[in-house]
C-alpha cells in the first residue's frame, strides 16, 4: 500500500474528531489542528520500520501528540511495534482499507518493574558458578544455574552410585536436589526404588560430555 493511499483515511478519521488536516506541512506528512490544543502530527508508512520510528521522535521536538499511521504488521511483528511506541511515547495507527484503528496514543512512558523477574534474574545470577555462556550466543547448551546443579547431582551419583535423594541434596549441596532428581528434565536420573536414584544411560553419557563443566564446578571428573 502506498503511503499516499494512508492519507485520506487518516485525514477522514480525524476530521471526525473536530480537526482541520493537511498534508506535508514543513516535511510532517499530516498535521492536524483542533482549537488552541497542540498539533497533532501523523506520519505515513507503507511498512512499521526503523526509520518510521525515527521520524516520529524527530516530530517529538514539535509536539507531544506524535502517531504512526501503518497497515497493519506481520502478526510475528504486530506486539513489538505496539510495545516499542508505548516505550517512545508515540501513538499507532492502523489503516485498514478505509477504516483507521487507534492501537495506542502517545503518552509519556511509565515502566512497570516486574519484581518476580527482577528476583529471578538476580537469583539466576548469584547461583550460577563461573560464567559459562558467552553473551549472544543464541544456539548451543545454556549452562544456566539449574543445569550446574543437576550436573553436582549427576556427578554425586556418578562417583557414590545410587543414593537417597536426601543424602544427593546433603553430599551434593545442592537444596534442590529431590525435585531435580524427580523431574528429571534432561533424563539423566532413573529412580531404583522409592526415594532413590541412580544414573540412567543417557545420564552416564553426560558425565564424559560435560566433564569440563563438572570440574569447573570443583567436581573432579
Amino acid at each position: 500500500m502506498p503511503e499516499t493511499d494512508l492519507y485520506l483515511p487518516v485525514k477522514r478519521f480525524l476530521e471526525k474528531q473536530g480537526y482541520a488536516v493537511k498534508g506535508e506541512v514543513r516535511g510532517c506528512d499530516v498535521v492536524a489542528l483542533r482549537g488552541d490544543e497542540p498539533p497533532v502530527i501523523v506520519e505515513l508508512k507503507s511498512a512499521f520500520s526503523l526509520q518510521l520510528v525515527l521520524q516520529g521522535i524527530d516530530r517529538q521536538a514539535m509536539t507531544d501528540a506524535v502517531y504512526l499511521a501503518v497497515p497493519p504488521p506481520r502478526r510475528s511483528q504486530h506486539a513489538d511495534a505496539v510495545k516499542l511506541c508505548r516505550r517512545l511515547g508515540l501513538g499507532l495507527l492502523l489503516v485498514i482499507g478505509n477504516h483507521v484503528e487507534a492501537l495506542i496514543d502517545p503518552a509519556p512512558y511509565k515502566p512497570r518493574k516486574m519484581k518476580p523477574r527482577t528476583t529471578r534474574l538476580l537469583r539466576e545470577f548469584a547461583h550460577r558458578v563461573g560464567d559459562p555462556i558467552c553473551g549472544g550466543s543464541a544456539r548451543g547448551i545454556r549452562m544456566t544455574a539449574y543445569r550446574q546443579d543437576a550436573l553436582r547431582c549427576l556427578a554425586f551419583l556418578r562417583l557414590h552410585g545410587a543414593s537417597k535423594a536426601a543424602l544427593v541434596k546433603a553430599g551434593a549441596s545442592v537444596t534442590k536436589a529431590p525435585a531435580i532428581l524427580l523431574d528429571d528434565v534432561y533424563g539423566w536420573f532413573q529412580r531404583v526404588e522409592r526415594g532413590v536414584y541412580g544414573l540412567s544411560p543417557k545420564g552416564e553419557a553426560a558425565w564424559g560430555e560435560f566433564s569440563g563443566a563438572i570440574e569447573a564446578l570443583g567436581v573432579a571428573a
